[in-house]
């Protein structure tokens, strides 16, 4: 059995995925015999409503060549780059029994990538960042400047890219836990991470949202696997996708004027004493675009805003963003996940594992307030769905079931 592990958000699965797994599953290649995938839950990295909820997208994952799907937890999901990345390594250490990290990457390089990662952490480009972050700079742009500076151009430039900057995260994580498990990068194939326009077979998934969105949901099927079009349209014919921000909106804004200073300076990630201006553009706003307007500076970028308002919206903290997730939950397992499961048991988790909610209850008081927090996240984000549900769905879904 050799056991690879992929970090996703599948928002939708499309046809550049099962590339991945192919490619993953491949003899010469990753040659894996069971893949488990890490999932972003209700809301995404991006600092928006997932498309449609978690149960479905782990629905469509073991259908195409997924055997295990477990959940990233929503103070992850709603990260930068590397706590997404930190969520979703750990997770796969802490199963025990994973032997590889698959990802995409646009430079299918994972010696390059390992150069840069090793750049990251010399101490001249680190007190290089300081200094340019000092001087007013984004993150990125001061990371980049750093490594160019340092490491030059040829190294600098892989950070341009999302896949790679992702890629990159990964391999940070993986030295920082001292993991075993080794990494691999598929070449990502076709469009751009987030391009406007299909090429051939291959569509981006903001395309797709944006196609799903729009009301052309059949327009969809060309890029994404046939079993998962089905998928669309039944969720689409009940009312559960696509999700839509302008449906949450009013909501949105209600929680958030209720929110004082204090409580915005407690979210996660927060520097500068953005939460100052974050409450007045709160207060003046008066809908989400104008806020973001209001808001956004040089050194904070729409997807950390919006990640922002989510976190406060949701009422998430930096203390709960800290350390680590406390247990494993499963979403979803085909009969060779539960081979995984039953591999990671033998071996012994470093966190819990649980299969169904009422095994949250047996855990320690940060995991109870973990599970509670995905509960309400759950429930907030039902507002953005064309029939939204009522509260306790998370309480209630079954562990899916994969033939």
């Amino acid at each position: 059995m050799k056991i690879a592990g992929i970090v996703a958000e599948y928002n939708p699965f499309h046809h550049g995925h099962a590339y991945q797994i192919e490619h993953t599953r491949a003899e010469k290649e990753g040659d894996a015999s069971h893949i488990v995938a890490v999932m972003s839950t209700h809301f995404t990295q991006r600092g928006e409503p997932a498309l449609v909820d978690p149960h479905i997208r782990a629905q469509m994952a073991l259908k195409n060549g997924v055997d295990l799907v477990i959940a990233l937890p929503v103070p992850w999901s709603l990260s930068s780059a590397q706590g997404f990345a930190e969520g979703g390594v750990f997770l796969l250490h802490a199963l025990g029994c994973v032997d590889m990290l698959s990802f995409g990457s646009e430079s299918g390089d994972i010696d390059a990538l390992r150069k840069v990662r090793t750049l990251l952490d010399d101490p001249r480009v680190t007190a290089r960042l300081r200094g340019l972050l000092d001087m007013g700079m984004s993150y990125a742009e001061a990371q980049r400047k750093a490594v160019t500076d340092i490491g030059g151009e040829n190294r600098a430039v892989l950070l341009d890219t999302p896949n790679n900057t992702l890629g990159i995260e990964y391999l940070g994580a993986l030295a920082r836990l001292n993991s075993p498990i080794e990494p691999f990068t598929v070449k990502r194939m076709g469009v751009a991470h987030d391009a406007r326009a299909p090429i051939g077979g291959m569509a981006s998934a903001s395309y797709l949202r944006e196609v799903l969105r729009a009301g052309r949901t059949a327009n969809v099927a060309p890029f994404v696997p046939q079993n998962v079009c089905d998928l669309l349209i039944d969720a689409v014919d009940r009312g559960v996708c696509p999700s839509r921000e302008e449906l949450a909106e009013r909501a949105i804004l209600a929680v958030l004027r209720l929110r004082t200073k204090e409580q915005l300076a407690s979210l996660p990630a927060l520097s500068e004493g953005i939460e100052n201006r974050l409450y007045n553009a709160i207060c003046e706003a008066t809908d989400l675009e104008e806020l973001i307007t209001l808001a956004k500076t040089k050194r904070y970028a729409r997807t950390r805003l919006q990640r922002l308002i989510y976190c406060a919206f949701i009422g998430i903290t930096a203390d709960m963003a800290s350390g680590m997730p406390p247990y494993i939950r499963v979403l979803g397992a085909t009969e060779a996940g539960l081979q995984i499961l039953r591999e990671a048991k033998d071996r012994g988790t470093a966190v819990p594992v649980i299969t169904r909610a009422s095994q949250v209850d047996a855990l320690d008081d940060r995991a109870k307030a973990m599970f509670r927090l995905e509960c309400r996240a759950a429930d907030l984000y039902a507002l953005s769905l064309p029939k939204p549900y009522p509260c306790g769905s998370e309480m209630t879904t079954a562990l899916l079931r994969e033939v």
